[in-house]
């Protein structure tokens, strides 16, 4: 009898110390995730005037790209932009998207452009020549 009442205390401290770590651990990756992240503001700029802005909550080492569809809706083609919002480059008239990072040109693609944290992105539809 002695022996039955302690493999059942023994086995309810095992159990009772799996559940308290498991909680401790579950926490954890909480407060990770919340400091990871980095904020990014977006402006489109359409006919010399800003169309729209906002501002997103993004994982840190995403690239301008993961931003920008995660505000609007974009496609592309062949890696490059051809329509953000509904507003669509014009082949024939030369009127294509670009972008800057901060007020500079970006020398890579969206999709491969890492962001940081407070970064300004903004798009522009405009007539290259």
């Amino acid at each position: 009898m002695k022996k039955n009442k302690l493999a059942v205390i023994t086995g309810l401290a095992t159990i009772f110390t799996f559940t308290f770590a498991g909680y401790e651990t579950t926490q954890t990756p909480t407060t990770v995730s919340a400091a990871s992240k980095i904020h990014v503001t977006y402006t489109l700029k359409v006919n010399n005037k800003n169309y729209k802005k906002r501002t997103v909550k993004l994982a840190k080492h995403s690239t301008v790209m993961q931003g920008l569809r995660k505000l609007w809706h974009v496609k592309s083609t062949n890696g490059f932009i051809t329509s953000i919002a509904g507003k669509s480059q014009n082949k024939a008239k030369h009127v294509y998207w670009t972008y800057t990072i901060n007020g500079k040109f970006a020398n890579k693609g969206a999709t491969e452009q890492r962001v940081g944290n407070k970064d300004k992105v903004k798009f522009t539809l405009a007539k290259m020549n």
